[in-house]
């Protein structure tokens, strides 16, 4: 009679144990991704030049789309790895204004650009889900991989002020790329209201210093789940990305890109 009150004494913790680790129905074991970003971009870029230091105006352009990958795996049932990658890979065109001195001289420019901007961002973060039932909240760390590449040619010209008319015209094509990684802070909160919807909010920080590139990206998403099918479902969601990027070296540059806007994406499960 002892035994076999044991067992089932035993049988009954074991049950428990098992019902207590498992994972939240707002968390998926595995899943993967893909959709883009319709983005509305605002630009600003910045740069010393042989010609004297040149910067852009704050430029809005219209909805750009991009391409963006997720994909999740959960590591027992509170832990797990979490991959986003997007990339922006757009031509723009803005007038450029500044001033600056040559040889002493304190003169104004204006050139005009046709440029093609590229920046990719990849980021990879270890997360703790903290909750068991239909509300969890996520903290993250791990690392960024950045990389920017401005390629183009200009024409314009440098005017001398304070009386002095001397014109420099000038017109050149090049371009300059960098890349480097950075350490990552991500927070997460999920909700799941039933098998089928569920509300997502993401953040993430990155801060680079130090090497060639210096700056900072902020990004953030808040969206709705939704599941037709076990394994596949749609992601709806509304973000914003923000970077600003000073490259140090022989010649400084600095880049601001802000996008916000809406993204779609088709999500599998497992």
């Amino acid at each position: 009679m002892f035994a076999r009150h044991s067992v089932l004494a035993i049988a009954a913790v074991l049950a428990s144990g098992a019902a207590c680790a498992q994972q939240s129905p707002a968390l998926d074991r595995m899943s993967i991704s893909a959709g883009v970003f319709s983005a509305k971009p605002k630009i600003h870029a910045a740069g010393d030049t042989s010609q004297g230091y040149l910067s852009t105006p704050d430029a809005e352009g219209s909805h750009t789309t991009l391409p963006r990958v997720k994909a999740e795996v959960l590591l027992g049932d509170s832990q797990g790895l979490a991959l986003d990658y997007w990339r922006y890979d757009k031509d723009y065109n803005p007038t450029i204004a500044g001033a600056s001195t040559i040889d002493g001289r304190p003169v104004s420019g204006t050139a005009t650009v046709n440029a093609n901007l590229r920046l990719d961002l990849a980021q990879l973060a270890y997360r703790w889900w903290l909750g068991r039932g239909n509300d969890v909240f996520g903290v993250g760390v791990g690392a960024a991989y950045l990389h920017a590449k401005v390629s183009g040619e200009g024409r314009g010209q440098v005017t001398g002020v304070s009386g002095l008319p001397q014109t420099v015209e000038f017109n050149g094509r090049g371009q300059t790329s960098e890349s480097g990684y950075a350490p990552l802070v991500e927070l997460a909160w999920r909700h799941s209201f039933n098998e089928q919807l569920r509300l997502v909010a993401e953040a993430s920080g990155v801060k680079k210093n130090g090497g060639n590139v210096d700056g900072h990206v902020y990004g953030g998403t808040i969206g709705l789940e939704w599941f037709p099918a076990r394994n596949v479902g749609v992601v709806v969601d509304y973000g914003m990305q923000r970077i600003q990027l000073s490259r140090n070296g022989e010649r400084e540059a600095d880049l601001k890109l802000r996008l916000s806007g809406p993204s779609a994406y088709v999500k599998l499960r497992f």
